[in-house]
């Protein structure tokens, strides 16, 4: 008899989130939990609290109440370049790139833990910077190949579509060798071709191994690519489980409907 496979571990566990703004509390006591290899979403209606929730999760505001856990340690008072450096990273609802550069250079400054970031060593050590160097723009030649940008590598950042700076702002949070991204809205304002391609191309790395917690209103984009999705109304849990389940859901049909 096969001794069943023990279950995955959560990367990222967040319990008790409170968070108010001019005493309107946004979130109310959420919780959620992303497995790890997982695609996970989180969905909602319009105020439902889920980019305030990203924020919190990546400490960008810090919580009033609650922990958040990843990889097992407590991050919820650690400064967002901590939590990206230990693995954790995210895009925004509005791409945000570096306009007047160009797509590498983009690339090259997220590269992490860079040698000749330290003052003295670049007389030091020019060797070693040449190799990392090199070394961080293979990997991006590798990451925007992998996302469809690999010929605009020396455009202007600013010169790309609304749909490519997403796909840049996706490259770029790669380009920090993460455990966990995630994703606020990767297919707001995108055309429905573009959007296919962000899904394909954001399976390709779950497959590679990366993990992803994705906020999403396009409800298609939520079934075909999430093994869970986690539901918040009113900046409190509402539902959670198999995009089925949740899609079946009345209190979710209710928070969204209104019927």
């Amino acid at each position: 008899m096969t001794n069943p496979s023990p279950p995955l571990m959560p990367v990222l566990s967040a319990t008790g989130l409170m968070k108010s703004f001019g005493g309107i509390l946004a979130v109310n006591d959420a919780s959620i939990e992303v497995t790890q290899g997982s695609i996970t979403g989180l969905i909602g209606p319009n105020g439902a609290g889920k980019t305030t929730v990203f924020n919190l999760l990546s400490n960008f505001i810090q919580p009033d109440r609650g922990r958040v856990l990843f990889d097992g340690e407590p991050i919820e008072r650690l400064p967002p370049y901590q939590i990206a450096q230990r693995g954790m990273t995210r895009t925004f609802q509005v791409a945000r790139v570096l306009s007047r550069l160009s797509v590498m250079d983009n690339m090259l400054l997220a590269a992490q833990q860079q040698t000749g970031e330290k003052f003295w060593s670049p007389w030091f050590l020019p060797g070693r910077i040449a190799k990392e160097e090199n070394a961080a723009r293979d990997r991006a030649v590798e990451i925007l190949e992998s996302v469809g940008l690999a010929a605009k590598a020396n455009d202007y950042a600013g010169a790309l579509s609304g749909g490519q700076r997403k796909l840049l702002e996706i490259a770029r949070a790669l380009m920090t060798r993460p455990k966990l991204v995630l994703l606020d809205e990767p297919a707001a304002g995108v055309n429905p071709t573009l959007i296919h391609q962000i899904c394909e191309y954001i399976t390709y790395w779950n497959r590679q191994g990366l993990t992803f917690l994705v906020i999403e209103h396009n409800m298609d984009v939520i079934m075909s690519l999430c093994d869970r999705v986690w539901v918040l109304a009113e900046g409190t849990n509402l539902a959670e489980g198999t995009p089925a389940q949740v899609q079946s859901d009345p209190k979710v049909l209710e928070a969204y409907l209104g019927s």
